[in-house]
């Protein structure tokens, strides 16, 4: 099965971004909205990841909301800049991979760009995407070295890039390559994900595709999450030092 990127340019690629979580740890912090529109400066989280879409020439995204979505789509309307927004609400939890699922007939191109609505990983998109149009990848994970791995996770690589062994959070110590939270996924890999029912990227799909074209690209640029009060605390000086492009 061979990816078909082949020609297509950023500007054709629609992005998702997955902004339905609970963020229940977050919430003493961001109390009554969602983690997604948690202030960074003066602004909402995700704007920053906007402004990344922007530099990399994406024009279209589809914003996968679920617990107070409609704050989101509220806030941020129906454009931001030139990106056009467009919206999938879940009505009930289904985890990474079922909001996905069910903002598919929303994303038009094949591959689809994926990012984590919660994390920031400061990588030059265009160059993401010509590693993974090169090697015809099916899906290729974005992934990011970090001095210590217990609270994200790891993911292993061989020589090619393919990816031998994903572990979720809580799965190991010290430094490695994590999940950076950006994805190009194609499309006929995405409609396997089983429809309504909560299914997580991480925990399911992404052990379940190794060995059938799961790559991932290492990248060395600076990452942030803000999934705890404390992480969100250094986030506004992460974006305060200014942000490659």
């Amino acid at each position: 099965m061979r990816g078909p990127a082949a020609g297509l340019e950023l500007t054709a690629v629609t992005a998702a971004i997955l902004a339905g979580g609970l963020g229940s740890r977050l919430r003493p912090a961001v109390s009554g909205r969602p983690k997604a529109l948690a202030n960074i400066g003066e602004r909402p989280f995700l704007t920053h990841l906007f402004d990344q879409l922007l530099a990399a020439g994406a024009r279209e995204v589809v914003l996968c909301t679920g617990y107070l979505g409609d704050q989101i789509r509220m806030i941020l309307g129906e454009s931001y800049n030139t990106l056009r927004l467009n919206y999938s609400q879940e009505s009930t939890p289904l985890g990474t991979a079922g909001a996905l699922r069910l903002a598919l007939p929303l994303l038009d191109s094949n591959p689809v760009l994926v990012m984590n609505g919660d994390s920031y990983c400061d990588v030059n998109i265009r160059e993401f995407w010509f590693w993974h149009d090169g090697r015809h990848s099916n899906a290729t994970l974005l992934l990011t070295k970090v001095f210590d791995t217990e609270r994200f996770g790891q993911v292993k690589v061989d020589t090619d890039g393919k990816v031998t062994d994903f572990r979720e959070k809580g799965s190991g110590q010290g430094s490695g390559w994590i999940n950076a939270g950006i994805y190009l996924l194609n499309r006929d890999l995405l409609e396997e994900i089983p429809v309504n029912r909560a299914v997580s990227l991480e925990r399911e799909i992404f052990p379940s595709w190794i060995g059938r074209g799961l790559c991932g690209f290492q990248s060395e640029a600076r990452f942030i999450d803000i999934g705890t009060p404390e992480a969100y605390a250094k986030a506004q000086s992460f974006f305060a030092t200014g942000l490659s492009r």
